[in-house]
């Protein structure tokens, strides 16, 4: 396997460069199981483990492997098996708050370069929900691109075009249509070969249509739409990085049915850059957008230049940004206790 065509590049075989030795070898992450790790690797696919010290250096989600890593193996190639000795560090993080009340992270994917965000365009299209899809594809570090699939069941395509375009300011947008077969050159732009590309969306959206299409084969096993609400039926039920047969790279993903955010200081100045470039030029610099005078958020609301549904969108993933932030910095707090505490006990152990 040449690494280069899954998207091996001078980034991250500078950062291999450190543990370059005969005994371990650099592979990539491209299915995750319950304790083991499938990897691709110049020697074939190998199946792992994480090593001991690995798992005792680990203090978050952060520091475990996840399908896209760049990770370093200690490989036993006769057995196709090996050992995770270290994670490369990534050049794109796309996580998510894990559902309930824990604050941790959850990554869903990593070192990709484009995300494509997919929609339906049936009655499950919700631009609120694609805001926050947005917010965390800015923050991941990778480019946003957003999917309309299912047109043949639209019957007013560039009204809901119109639509996501007020939400996604410069974000490409594509219509496809898997039953049709149209739009799919326009999407194949951004498959580039070596390059990674995430699906990202909710159940039912299409995504493993659209992966059956690219892939030209029925990988995954496709469920008909619902009658009931019209909304598409989970399919796929594992997070996996494939190769395309034009040389792209393409992890698939679960459907969520929630997407909370994790982090998201860039994402939302990426996501909601209309609004902040009103508040430039609000009169007062601290202005809440209430009701200060002179405040030009509220003016462009007022003149129809400016969605209230928008505004009010923004407000409240910038109330769970902050809220968040304080449960992480008590999160913090009491991880390093806890780290003390390890270290303090090991050191008496020792005497």
């Amino acid at each position: 396997m040449n690494l280069q065509t899954i998207g091996y590049n001078k980034f991250f075989e500078q950062e291999f460069s450190i543990y370059n030795n005969n005994q371990v070898i650099v592979g990539r992450i491209v299915l995750e199981h319950k304790h083991l790790y499938r990897v691709i690797t110049e020697h074939g696919e190998l199946l792992c483990e994480i090593s001991g010290k690995l798992i005792f250096q680990a203090e978050t989600r952060e520091d475990y492997p996840a399908v896209g890593d760049w990770v370093v193996i200690k490989p036993s190639v006769p057995e196709s098996k090996g050992v995770i000795q270290a994670i490369l560090p990534r050049q794109s993080k796309f996580s998510r708050k894990t559902a309930g009340a824990v604050t941790e992270e959850q990554i869903v994917a990593t070192n990709v370069d484009t995300v494509f965000l997919v929609n339906s365009l049936n009655d499950d299209l919700n631009l609120r929900r694609m805001e926050r899809y947005m917010l965390l594809a800015w923050e991941s570090g990778a480019n946003p691109v957003i999917v309309l699939t299912k047109s043949d069941l639209c019957a007013d395509v560039q009204d809901k075009v119109k639509q996501v375009e007020s939400v996604a300011l410069g974000v490409p947008i594509v219509v496809i249509s898997s039953v049709v077969g149209t739009g799919f050159d326009d999407l194949k732009a951004h498959l580039i070969p070596g390059k990674t590309v995430a699906l990202l969306g909710s159940s039912g959206v299409g995504k493993s249509t659209l992966t059956n299409y690219l892939l030209g084969i029925e990988k995954q096993k496709i469920q008909s739409i619902r009658d009931t609400d019209d909304k598409g039926r989970h399919t796929t039920t594992h997070r996996e990085l494939v190769l395309l047969p034009n040389g792209a790279l393409l992890i698939d993903t679960p459907g969520m049915r929630e997407i909370q955010l994790w982090e998201g200081g860039v994402g939302i100045e990426e996501s909601f850059s209309d609004i902040y470039e009103l508040r430039n030029h609000c009169r007062y610099r601290d202005c809440k957008h209430e009701d200060e005078p002179g405040c030009a958020v509220k003016g462009a609301i007022r003149e129809g230049l400016l969605d209230m549904g928008r505004f009010q969108s923004y407000k409240k993933l910038e109330k769970e940004l902050a809220y968040l932030d304080r449960k992480l910095n008590k999160k913090a707090q009491s991880d390093e206790k806890k780290k003390w505490k390890k270290i303090n006990k090991q050191l008496k152990q020792k005497q």
